[in-house]
């Protein structure tokens, strides 16, 4: 029988895999996709390398395992937009726009973001994401009386700039609620 793999969260506890995904988004948010590798996420962690392969087969297992959890995540957050229907369009896009803007899981929507440069299935995780938040973002333009081109265009800017804040801000998104008010204002103008 293998040892007890301990987390430093607390004395006896068993490391499961989400405390390993939970420790690998931490170092996507903290430096980015290169800095995941086995031996500082044990370091991370106070666990031996035992620990990692006891949950994952190789780094490449451990890898699909966080982009399947970010994209599950991420669809969570985002699922509700598409049950939105009978809400004021205005008021489905300030809600939008503030999640979209939410400091929550910032650090690492920039560092997945980051990382898709450089892996396809990345890539293609982030863009069914980003595809479900343009559709219901389209939507609300549509319901607000654009004609389906007019929504898509203002659909992908609305989205371009969420993204641009995403990577132009420091920690937190730089997009205050007044700010935000004003943005709609301007791209919901006929």
């Amino acid at each position: 029988m293998l040892p007890s793999m301990v987390s430093p969260g607390g004395p006896g506890r068993r490391l499961t895999a989400d405390d390993w995904i939970e420790a690998g988004f931490a170092v996507l948010a903290e430096n980015g996709p290169n800095a995941l590798r086995i031996g500082p996420l044990c370091q991370r962690l106070n666990v031996t390398k035992g620990s990692f392969y006891w949950h994952f087969t190789d780094m490449a297992a451990y890898r699909s395992a966080l982009i399947e959890e970010w994209a599950s995540l991420h669809d969570r957050n985002r699922r509700p937009f598409e049950n939105m229907a009978g809400v004021d369009p205005r008021e489905r896009l300030i809600v939008m726009v503030q999640t979209l803007v939410h400091p929550d899981h910032w650090a690492l929507e920039r560092a997945m973001r980051v990382w898709a440069l450089t892996d396809d299935a990345v890539l293609s995780s982030v863009q069914r994401s980003d595809g479900r938040v343009l559709r219901a973002v389209r939507q609300a333009f549509v319901d607000c009386g654009f004609g389906t081109e007019e929504a898509a265009l203002r659909s992908q800017v609305v989205f371009a700039c969420g993204v641009g804040l995403l990577h132009t801000s420091g920690s937190a998104p730089a997009a205050p609620p007044e700010l935000q008010d004003r943005f709609l204002d301007f791209v919901l103008r006929p």
